[in-house]
């Protein structure tokens, strides 16, 4: 290769390596440029090497010199750029990481539980600290233990599509946690003092009621069990939720399951019973539905209703959570708009 022929192609690659180096702002563009010229197997002046054996004998010594030079300037070349690539990375990363001191720290904002599950855990300590055992059932039952064994007629209005989600003939999604107390009286023998807590499905849905809602089953059976030891439970109950002035009152009502069956008011927490909005003048708020256990609900469990009764309680979970927090639509409880309900907590 003539002399000539050789400086101009050194003299190409070095401008080619000056001209893209001014187009590089990281060290790992540095890298990969030098990796096209430098590179053993495909670099560009790796390749002028591999040329030295077409080189006649007598020139190979000079042509050599030159390659060697040529690779010597690129590589402090390149080390030059990858430095000045790394410093300007340095910096980069401080004025990223720079932090103002004299700016205000920023407001961390607690986090609370749900309001449903606040009320959820706050009747289960109150009822664990009478003695009640937690029993969380299936959501999906069949038609045994959410209607007939809770002494549900064929004709009931709550058996009807329209009420009730059916999933096939059989099976549907539990309208109430009180077909856990016929799974519990099936497979223990009384004494017996369950909470059944959880989810619940029934087609409706207005400003106070969803197709999903918590609602909290309480089963007490043992001997000589009556209406006052209910009243006894659900006193301690809406005192602890609603403040210790309050009190429930018992008016008659009808659940299959019960009998006799209640309504259970407690006395308006807001005005203490002197009438308010709340309470629409009357000093009552209905709570819940309770009872006797059914005679027949005991037999249909093998419990002898000679020997045992017990008292059974249905608490509706965002019910009470609305009550107590002044809500008055329940989609707030369910659209998880982080606004309303980091303004309903107990715990802040």
């Amino acid at each position: 290769m003539a002399d000539n022929a050789l400086q101009e192609r050194i003299e190409a690659i070095r401008a080619e390596i000056r001209e893209k180096a001014e187009g590089l702002d990281s060290s790992r563009l540095v890298y990969e440029m030098k990796k096209t010229f430098m590179d053993p197997k495909q670099g560009k002046i790796s390749a002028l090497m591999k040329d030295m054996k077409n080189i006649p004998a007598e020139q190979r010594a000079d042509y050599g010199k030159a390659v060697n030079e040529l690779k010597t300037w690129a590589l402090d070349h390149f080390e030059k750029i990858d430095r000045k690539m790394k410093e300007l990375e340095l910096k980069r990363r401080y004025e990223s990481e720079k932090l103002d001191i004299t700016m205000p720290a920023k407001k961390e904002t607690p986090g609370n539980l749900h309001p449903v599950t606040q009320m959820r855990e706050q009747l289960i300590d109150i009822f664990s600290g009478m003695g009640f055992e937690i029993y969380e059932g299936s959501e999906i039952e069949n038609d045994y233990y959410n209607f007939t064994a809770l002494n549900t007629p064929q004709d009931h209005p709550a058996r009807d599509m329209q009420d009730t989600f059916y999933l096939s003939p059989e099976f549907l999604l539990r309208t109430q946690t009180s077909s856990g107390q016929i799974h519990v009286m099936e497979n223990k023998k009384p004494p017996i003092k369950i909470l059944s807590p959880g989810k619940v499905f029934r087609s409706d849905d207005d400003a106070t009621h969803s197709p999903m809602f918590s609602q909290m089953e309480g089963l007490v059976v043992d001997k000589k069990i009556t209406l006052c030891d209910l009243k006894g439970a659900l006193d301690l109950f809406v005192q602890k939720i609603y403040g210790e002035e309050t009190t429930t009152r018992l008016r008659p009502s009808y659940f299959p399951f019960t009998e006799p069956s209640v309504e259970v008011d407690c006395s308006c927490f807001s005005c203490g019973g002197k009438g308010c909005g709340l309470c629409k003048g009357t000093g009552w708020i209905e709570v819940l539905g309770a009872g006797v256990v059914n005679r027949k609900v005991l037999a249909n469990c093998g419990i002898d209703p000679d020997e045992y009764s017990g008292f059974a309680f249905g608490i509706g979970i965002e019910r009470t959570a609305m009550l107590k927090y002044g809500i008055n639509n329940i989609k707030l409880l369910f659209e998880s708009d982080l606004d309303v309900l980091k303004q309903i907590s107990d715990y802040q």
